[in-house]
């Protein structure tokens, strides 16, 4: 899935020269926390969002001292910031974009690298769409499951190089048999994280019927071995 499959093109967008008392009514009144900043060409030149506005004198945040900002260069863009009047004084400029062919994968990532929001799509510097993380949560919930060859033994081969390639157990110590599209897990793990990962691994796989999880956690093998207790398969997850 790509950009141009997910993106929003209705786009509302402010002005450099706009108040930010106009980009703040627009954001309460279209329920955004951001807008993007196109010039007289209609060219992307930045983005204003709710945290842009978090340090305004209309607070009564005090200009920065020297105590806590020494250069005096940041606290000269940090005065325009929290007191200019137009939505280009206080925009963000260095705009994180993506072009109609970028993958979700690439999308998500680079919203956790940047901590934003949301993502604007360009053509030749053209806004010509936005992703934004509710954007993404739709992708979330429209996407397929994994495709792969009908049969038992197909099935098993793919459940087999995903946990290993994909969620990095170690597959010489695991075994996984299927019966009538229902898998079953073996062998010994070392955490229950590796135990939900093999579980995600086949529960993402179309034509799974179900799971069955017979593993054994290594780290209590010798706390049962002095009780006397013993470990007991997980209740099946089924395909409803």
């Amino acid at each position: 899935m790509k950009a141009k499959d997910i993106m929003t093109t209705r786009i509302v967008t402010v002005c450099p020269g706009h108040s930010i008392r106009h980009a703040a009514q627009t954001m309460l009144d279209k329920g955004v926390s951001g807008l993007p900043v196109i010039d007289d060409d209609a060219r992307l030149v930045g983005i204003i969002s709710e945290g842009d506005l978090m340090r305004r004198a209309e607070f009564g945040i005090r200009p920065a001292s020297a105590a806590t900002i020494p250069s005096s260069e940041q606290r000269a863009r940090a005065y325009v910031k929290s007191h200019g009047m137009s939505v280009g004084d206080v925009m963000s400029s260095n705009v994180v974009t993506v072009d109609e062919e970028a993958p979700v994968s690439r999308i998500a990532a680079l919203m956790e690298e940047h901590r934003i929001k949301r993502v604007p799509v360009t053509w030749a510097g053209m806004l010509v769409g936005i992703v934004s993380r509710r954007d993404l949560m739709r992708a979330i919930v429209t996407a397929s499951l994994d495709e792969i060859a009908p049969g038992d033994a197909a099935l098993r081969r793919s459940v087999m190089a995903r946990i290993g390639e994909d969620a990095g157990l170690e597959t010489a110590r695991l075994n996984v048999t299927v019966a009538n599209g229902i898998v079953h897990f073996w062998g010994n793990i070392d955490s229950e994280s590796q135990r939900d990962a093999a579980r995600v691994v086949a529960e993402g796989m179309r034509g799974v019927a179900g799971v069955v999880d017979h593993m054994h956690l290594r780290r209590h093998e010798s706390a049962h071995d002095e009780t006397g207790g013993t470990t007991s398969a997980a209740e099946p997850w089924r395909r409803s």
